[in-house]
């Protein structure tokens, strides 16, 4: 049942990012439709194709690598040089980007016949902007409504009011054993009468929610007795529970420790009630989704500035066998992995779906911010090319002259520099993932 699980883990991921690249397509296709643009194909992935049908002026179609997607528009670039003055294109050249925006050129050429003014590159700048976001946006949109799902329909991990366990004793944090002994005080929520099952109404007078909401005035509130209200088999209960004192590392915001410039750990003193709470999924307000998915966004981001580092570092795990940083990039086999892994842990089913579908809203982030990237072939690189054509037609306009449309063929070297690279840093991860995955069982 492991192995059939695992199977059904991978199989839903790669069912859910078929969607997200399908979306992601969309995204541009719709408004290249209404603004006009012949767009000659819409495909789902790479290489030979298995399945097309040409509806109108465009054929729709999957491809046997199902890693990533395109649609073909009119005109992505202005006619070659050659063409646009009417005479004969420029001799062979030998070097070897010079025959690639040659034949980027060539290739462009064969797009703009017969198709008049329905052409990308004579788009108003803001509809070709409009256009290459659309895919990003789409990613985002749809990793919104996955964390809506997660968090509102299915639950978040939180520590509720209802207690799992109560220490019976004090244990010193340097003893070195986890048994208590006759010399061991004995812990303030076991002196109070507190038992496993209690659920905690109010504490101190204040009603909470939450665990960490009486975790907070026990905190605060060492040495000091406080009045406890529980509800014991539906019957509420008052105790007094004096919080003992007691050292603990100082955290941040994602729960580590922090670290003073001395390089010691810092500390300081709280209340110490020795309690434990149950865990479980509960539905958060409709507005958390949306702050997950922008929260993920800076993540992703910071993971993306750094990219090149991280893979660096990944391939030095994988050579030295070293444990991988589990928040570090993954491969789409590494996700695969990572969602087999989710499927198949012992747990509650509603907590597997939870891992899944938090699983794919990072990889559409993941897709968001990637395309987002100034470069071509990305995204983010026609759009920078679409505002650097906007910006000269402007300077020439304020000048009484007219801007030729800038030519982005002439950055096919470096569009070639940056496939191979991310190519290298997909090997890589693919390698790492295979080799050294990271895992969570």
């Amino acid at each position: 049942m492991t192995a059939l699980a695992f199977v059904v883990g991978v199989v839903l991921l790669v069912v859910g990012l078929a969607l997200s690249i399908t979306l992601h397509e969309i995204g541009h296709l719709v408004p290249a439709k209404l603004f006009g643009l012949r767009v000659g194909q819409y495909m789902i992935g790479f290489g030979p194709t298995l399945w097309s049908k040409k509806i109108g002026e465009t054929e729709y179609g999957f491809k046997a690598i199902p890693l990533g997607g395109y649609i073909s528009m009119a005109g992505m670039y202005p006619p070659s040089p050659g063409e646009a003055e009417g005479g004969r294109r420029p001799g062979r050249m030998r070097a070897l980007f010079a025959t690639m925006v040659q034949d980027a050129r060539a290739a462009n050429d064969e797009t703009l016949v017969g198709v008049e003014d329905r052409v990308f590159y004579k788009l108003p700048v803001w509809k070709r902007v409009v256009i290459m976001l659309g895919g990003p946006v789409m990613n985002l949109l749809l990793a919104v409504v996955l964390f809506a799902i997660l968090a509102s329909g299915i639950g978040v991990q939180t520590a509720t009011t209802t207690i799992a366990s109560v220490s019976q004793c004090v244990i010193p944090a340097d003893a070195g054993r986890t048994d208590c002994t006759p010399d061991d005080p004995a812990a303030p929520a076991a002196e109070a009468g507190v038992l496993p099952g209690d659920v905690l109404v109010s504490v101190d007078g204040t009603a909470v929610a939450t665990f960490p909401d009486a975790s907070a005035i026990i905190q605060a509130s060492p040495g000091r007795p406080l009045s406890i209200v529980v509800s014991r088999d539906g019957v509420e209960q008052t105790l007094t529970l004096t919080p003992a004192l007691t050292t603990r590392a100082v955290t941040d915001d994602l729960g580590r420790a922090v670290v003073g410039d001395d390089g010691v750990v810092e500390t300081e003193q709280v209340g110490f009630a020795g309690v434990s709470s149950q865990t479980a999924l509960v539905p958060q307000p409709i507005w958390v989704g949306p702050q997950m998915t922008f929260e993920n966004v800076g993540a992703v981001a910071g993971i993306m500035t750094q990219l090149p580092v991280r893979v660096y570092d990944t391939a030095v795990d994988l050579f030295t066998g070293q444990e991988r940083d589990p928040n570090g990039p993954l491969s789409v086999v590494g996700a695969g992995r990572l969602a087999g892994d989710i499927a198949a842990v012992d747990a509650p089913i509603q907590n597997r779906a939870a891992g899944i579908i938090g699983l794919l809203a990072s990889l559409n982030i993941a897709l968001f911010v990637f395309n987002l990237i100034p470069l071509l072939p990305l995204d983010g690189g026609h759009v920078v090319v679409a505002l650097w054509d906007g910006i000269k037609r402007l300077w020439a306009r304020a000048r009484n002259r007219v801007s030729r449309p800038v030519d982005a063929t002439k950055l096919v070297p470096v569009t070639f520099v940056v496939v191979v690279l991310l190519i290298g840093m997909g090997g890589i991860l693919i390698l790492a993932d295979l080799f050294n995955p990271v895992s969570i069982l």
